[in-house]
């Protein structure tokens, strides 16, 4: 791995509704809090040093919650960005509860979603969010009345776009009789793709995609994976990272880790290039059983 080329620039861009463009390979801020994601990481220090260590290679997308830690993640972005580089877009999120560690409870009321919107402005240090993402649908809250509030909330100033994540399409469409959505982020990889057709939708509708659980692929691939891998001399985490990149020029994918070094090789994913059949192997390997 030659750092001296390392740029997230090299996976392209992708703009956001139209109003921002970013670099396609993003930087998900949820692995540098404690176990569990709850609390502080235990190097805080090394925390910090990855997040530079991010926007150095040219990442100019980081996305977080409020929920991460919680609050935790928000916290060390803007202790380690800011005053934040120009370009540099932030996304978090809201719609959950954090009881403890590993435990998460749905609340999308409109009052929290004010409170968790305002909360993350404090914690980012922001005037605006760039892009705010309902967490995740409330099965006991009216759907429409969550992204009404985000919508509102945008009307305010105090969002610039508005986003979803772990949706439908039918949520989608719904939500864009209300207000643009800038980007979607489900769950995704080569070898899960429970949502291939809102990947579709969204690059039908010029709607960024942000898979989370990108590198799960792994531990269904085996020999494909490992044998495609060995031909461009890349790790298979590499080559996971670079099939979304091709799968579709609207997906957005944020490779999350704490340690530099597992930061440095995911960049380096964004100038790897799969030959057509290398794609079409890959997107056989049989899908991957879903949970979070």
């Amino acid at each position: 791995m030659n750092k001296k080329n390392l740029s997230s620039s090299l996976a392209g861009d992708i703009s956001l509704d139209g109003k921002l463009s970013v670099h396609r390979l993003g930087f998900g801020a949820m692995r540098l809090t404690g176990e569990g994601i709850w609390g502080p990481p235990k190097d805080r220090k090394g925390a910090l040093a990855v997040l530079r260590r991010a926007v150095e290679l040219d990442i100019n997308f980081v996305d977080t919650a409020d929920s991460y830690g919680p609050h935790v993640s928000e916290e060390l972005i803007a202790e380690a960005l800011f005053p934040y580089p120009a370009g540099l877009v932030i996304a978090t999120k809201g719609g959950w509860n954090r009881p403890g560690p590993n435990q998460w409870t749905h609340d999308a009321t409109p009052a929290h979603l004010r409170k968790a919107v305002e909360g993350s402005l404090k914690r980012l240090r922001l005037d605006r969010i760039d892009v705010y993402q309902l967490h995740i649908p409330d099965p006991v809250v009216s759907f429409e009345a969550s992204v009404e509030t985000l919508a509102q909330l945008r009307s305010e100033g105090k969002i610039h776009m508005v986003a979803l994540s772990n949706v439908t399409q039918e949520h989608i469409e719904r939500a864009r009789k209300i207000v643009p959505i800038a980007s979607v982020q489900n769950r995704y990889s080569f070898a899960d793709r429970e949502w291939d057709y809102v990947v579709d939708y969204c690059e039908r509708n010029g709607i960024a995609f942000i898979p989370w659980f990108p590198l799960g692929a792994g531990k269904v691939a085996g020999e494909v994976l490992d044998r495609i891998a060995r031909a461009h001399s890349a790790s298979p985490t590499q080559i996971a990272l670079a099939w979304l990149l091709r799968r579709s020029p609207i997906m957005l994918p944020i490779p999350g880790t704490s340690s530099i070094d597992h930061l440095e090789q995911n960049v380096a994913a964004a100038s790897l290039r799969l030959s057509d059949e290398e794609f079409q192997k890959l997107f056989t390997v049989p899908a991957l059983a879903a949970s979070r």
